[in-house]
């Protein structure tokens, strides 16, 4: 297999200390700790397991194989970084796209940073780390936020200040997790943007949200356009301004009631300022309805 061309050269020496079993480092308060934890070490690709916590669920193989090329031209410029479980045992934090090329060149070491962390730290350098540096998509960015408030427990505020990014910017990338599935497939998979998911949130119908999404679709709708059919459509859904009604004259109002008595049900009578009206007349049952219908019949 291919070895990339420009190999890592940092922590050589430092490498040597994580194969001594007396160097086994457990706490930032043992022996030689200093010189291992938040350095840069060329540890083997075997011994690192991937992360659990890991925020993106898809690799693209193609953009994979461009990155290994990468590699290989330049080696690994951004060290991974790892956790140390045990002797001889780390777990990625973050940095799983350059493991995954480093493998394909068939390379046996990467340089990574180590660290020591529990899991729910390890949880939250993970998504912390790829919400920074890898692109995700923008429920993957989502669903991260979310992850980091209920595994976590951060609050938008303590999450604004470890991803640097506005509270608003991380209330937005939370509500598109309120779209119907279908839609959060279609931007996962690039068949639309952020910009479009946002306009189709505002839409309180999930029903309405997926028929709008199918008309961008095979239109091929810009994020502008899509906005003026959502605002378009919310249009058309309020409802209608009843006609103002006035008093009704006193004639209309006797014949009103003598409707009442005659049919022995409720009846009213409304009229605009044009003068048009409308009689509605109640009924309990379907054979109320038929009694009424025989009487006015008569």
């Amino acid at each position: 297999m291919a070895k990339a061309t420009k190999k890592q050269a940092l922590g050589r020496g430092l490498s040597a200390l994580l194969k001594d079993p007396s160097n086994d480092i457990k706490s930032t308060a043992d022996k030689n700790a200093d010189k291992i934890v938040g350095n840069v070490i060329d540890l083997p690709l075997k011994d690192i397991d991937m992360n659990p916590f890991q925020p993106r669920t898809s690799f693209n193989e193609e953009q994979l194989k461009e990155l290994a090329s990468s590699i290989k031209e330049l080696g690994v410029i951004q060290p991974i970084t790892v956790r140390k479980k045990g002797f001889g045992k780390y777990e990625l934090v973050s940095g799983e796209r350059r493991c995954r090329a480093s493998k394909l060149l068939g390379l046996e070491t990467v340089p990574a940073y180590v660290r020591l962390a529990n899991d729910q730290e390890s949880l939250e350098m993970a998504l912390v780390e790829n919400i920074q540096r890898q692109d995700l998509d923008p429920i993957e960015i989502a669903l991260s936020y979310q992850r980091l408030i209920e595994e976590i427990d951060l609050t938008q505020e303590q999450m604004s200040e470890r991803v640097g990014k506005s509270r608003s910017a991380i209330a937005n990338y939370l509500r598109l997790l309120k779209l119907d599935p279908i839609i959060q497939t279609g931007m996962r998979d690039g068949f639309i943007s952020m910009g479009h998911g946002r306009a189709l949130i505002t839409i309180d119908s999930l029903d309405q949200q997926l028929d709008i999404y199918q008309k961008v679709l095979s239109g091929g709708l810009s994020v502008r356009e899509t906005e003026k059919m959502v605002k378009e459509s919310k249009t058309d859904s309020l409802p209608r301004k009843q006609t103002k009604t006035k008093s009704l004259p006193e004639n209309i109002s006797q014949k009103t009631s003598e409707l009442n008595s005659l049919l022995d049900t409720k009846v009213t009578t409304t009229m605009s300022s044009s003068g048009k009206g409308k009689i509605t007349i109640n009924y309990a049952s379907k054979a109320d309805f038929e009694r009424i219908v025989k009487l006015i019949n008569e």
